[in-house]
């Protein structure tokens, strides 16, 4: 293992570190399931970079690629709760369909 700088996957690693540090207070103090999900999704990220940071990128490439996928899937699953639901699950009002 060995240390590779890059511009670019680092000042991602610390703002992937801040989203989940932020996600994470936001889920304590609302309990928002979106806020959790999306900053443990960042977590994940960050987690890469450190991977690519650290050189192991060409070793664990498919294991990166599950983490990466697993992660935007959270992502797209915290998008639909706050689409579709209540930030405490409950189901979303429907809108009146009045004439």
């Amino acid at each position: 293992m060995q240390f590779r700088w890059d511009t670019i996957s680092f000042i991602n690693l610390i703002l992937c570190i801040v989203i989940l540090v932020f996600g994470i207070i936001s889920y304590q103090r609302t309990k928002s399931r979106v806020a959790l999900y999306v900053g443990t999704a960042f977590g994940l990220f960050g987690l890469t970079h450190l991977g690519t940071l650290l050189g192991l990128n060409p070793s664990l490439n498919v294991a990166m690629i599950i983490v990466r996928t697993f992660a935007y899937l959270l992502v797209a699953y915290a998008m639909y709760l706050a689409a579709y639901s209540h930030v405490d699950g409950r189901k979303a009002p429907q809108k009146s369909k009045r004439k």
